[in-house]
């Protein structure tokens, strides 16, 4: 008899009626939103701040660099020794004084310039006057050795090249960085789920074990059928917890955009400050453009069917080991000696994901790991938005599906021992001979 729509269906409730199940699923996206609400609300206040910096160039030649911006106030400072300069930012709760010392020749280098504050002042800033101070000391440094510094700003020249297929597919720069972006984030979230999901199954099945209720399901169950029961039953719970989260977060996030008084209205400006510059600038306006090309050639309809089935196939891939994992094993303690073999291929796919298949995404590599089954799921995830033959998407897939089913035959028969050994830890040697009876 077929016991396998009653494991599934035994296996969801008991995972959705969970208490720790149920709290954590309304509980997870109220303190990960209620995080970035409250980064965004930090990163506004500290944006809000006007930084207020005293220039005192004893020189001359940079203090006219110095413009004021929204949220910086040059203070140029003449007159003045370096100790009053000092007192003067001191007393006035200044951000900084940067000092440009005398010279006698002209010639400032950084032991010439000096930035004094209180407080150890941001990357960001220090980085913004650097570039400053360099461009005008490398203007002055031409200017006196005969160089037209205004020529040569004129002379520069900026070509984007014009990519086509020879087809006359037109593409560009930015169809890269937008397929990086879709492959990248399948790969990842399906590296993530296999890892969260995956430990629930093994854990699962370590507590049946561990209470010995197992041994009387399996007195009328077949292992295989069990195992299936709890790999299907947990993916459910599983995308069930996802759904509720994209939901719920949904709605925390827009009353949280009212509870730290973020205006909808006014984050329509800055893309209304966009479209304007793309009307008045023609390289916006094809930057634009390029990017509106680069989501119109993506395969959206290969990466939505692609991404259901290279999903699927390789969670119930790694589940099935997990789940043989389990049942190996008394306690979470023991399941570390076999985490490595499981983990490396899913990291070892992260990798050549982000550094292989953007930079060669046809190249012998990125192909041979496309059709590897450890690492298929997340590498021919990330092949795909870069245009990947038909043939070898369905030969990974089969690949990867005969793989499981044979996964699934060798973990039941690993299932089949384990479920009922108790106070031993196993070994690699014994998992064979397991697999054998």
């Amino acid at each position: 008899m077929n016991h396998l729509p009653l494991i599934l269906k035994r296996e969801y409730l008991t995972k959705v009626r969970n208490k720790s199940f149920i709290i954590m699923t309304f509980l997870s996206p109220i303190i990960f939103i209620a995080l970035i609400a409250f980064v965004a609300y930090l990163t506004q206040l500290n944006n809000d701040k006007v930084r207020v910096i005293s220039v005192l160039d004893e020189s001359e030649t940079v203090q006219n660099v110095f413009k004021n911006t929204e949220h910086t106030t040059y203070n140029i400072l003449q007159g003045m020794s370096l100790e009053d300069a000092k007192a003067l930012v001191l007393q006035t709760e200044g951000t900084g004084l940067l000092h440009i010392h005398q010279l006698e020749n002209k010639t400032i280098d950084s032991q010439h310039i000096t930035f004094y504050s209180e407080e150890a002042p941001s990357l960001s800033l220090i980085s913004e006057i650097e570039n400053k101070v360099e461009k005008r000391l490398t203007n002055i440094k031409l200017q006196e050795n005969g160089v037209d510094v205004e020529m040569i700003n004129n002379s520069k020249v900026k070509i984007t090249i014009a990519q086509e297929s020879f087809e006359g597919e037109k593409t560009s720069k930015v169809d890269s960085v937008i397929k990086l972006i879709f492959g990248g984030a399948a790969g990842y979230l399906l590296f993530m789920f296999i890892i969260i999901y995956g430990n629930m199954i093994m854990r699962s099945v370590i507590e049946e074990k561990t209470s010995r209720i197992i041994e009387v399901i399996i007195s009328s169950v077949k292992p295989m059928q069990l195992m299936l029961g709890k790999i299907l039953g947990t993916s459910l719970a599983g995308i069930t917890q996802v759904v509720i989260w994209i939901i719920f977060g949904g709605i925390l996030t827009m009353v949280a955009s009212l509870v730290f008084g973020v205006d909808m209205g006014e984050m329509q400006t800055p893309q209304q400050q966009v479209m304007q510059q793309a009307m008045d600038h023609p390289e916006v306006s094809s930057q634009a453009q390029n990017i509106a090309n680069a989501f119109y050639h993506l395969p959206l309809t290969n990466l939505i069917i692609a991404f259901i089935l290279f999903f699927i196939g390789g969670y119930l891939f790694y589940s099935s080991l997990y789940a043989a994992i389990g049942a190996a094993v008394d306690n979470e303690t023991d399941t570390q000696q076999f985490m490595m073999p499981i983990i490396m291929p899913l990291i070892l796919a992260v990798y050549i994901g982000f550094f292989t298949v953007i930079e060669d995404p046809h190249g012998t590599v990125s192909t041979v790991f496309s059709f590897i089954p450890l690492t298929s799921p997340v590498v021919m995830l990330m092949r795909i938005p870069f245009g990947v033959p038909l043939w070898q998407q369905i030969l990974s897939l089969t690949l990867l599906i005969a793989t499981f089913i044979t996964t699934v035959w060798f973990a039941s028969k690993i299932y089949r021992v384990g479920i009922l050994m108790y106070g031993k830890k196993p070994t690699y040697k014994e998992l064979i001979k397991w697999i054998k009876y």
